[in-house]
């Protein structure tokens, strides 16, 4: 645990210094902290704005259900049509074994069409609905 002064050895030092590799993984690691929670950007919506009340922290693996401000339905990145929406939700619920699903309404949306969409998935048997928002800035 000394020091080496170059006293009785002489020659090459043999030890990997790992402290580059080390910085290298830490930049990485922040970088993907950063990235991880934009990953579910793909769909381009205007969420209203509530104060924060819990972190969802959307995955892909999660049940999403998009909708834009044209009436474009998308479940997960994939574009649906409202016609084969409920068969579909019920499918990927299953596959995912949860009964939470997330739903993301743009702000523009008439209030009418995401209640009636709601009435429709309870209808269905889908009552756990999970309305994604993003949180209010305080100044």
């Amino acid at each position: 645990m000394g020091m080496n002064l170059g006293g009785a050895k002489k020659g090459p030092v043999a030890d990997i210094n790992v402290t580059p590799m080390v910085d290298v993984m830490l930049v990485l690691l922040v970088i993907f902290m950063v990235t991880a929670p934009m990953l579910f950007s793909g769909i381009d919506l205007k969420l209203p704005k509530t104060q924060k009340v819990t972190n969802v922290g959307l995955r892909p693996e999660l049940v999403i259900l998009s909708i834009t401000s044209k009436d474009q339905y998308f479940l997960g990145k994939n574009m649906i049509m409202s016609n084969d929406m409920i068969p579909s939700i019920l499918k990927q619920l299953k596959a995912s074994k949860t009964d939470v699903i997330y739903l993301r309404a743009d702000y523009q949306l008439k209030y009418e069409k995401v209640a009636k969409l709601i009435a429709n998935l309870k209808k269905a048997g889908i009552s756990n609905i999970a309305l994604v928002t993003e949180v209010e800035k305080t100044n």
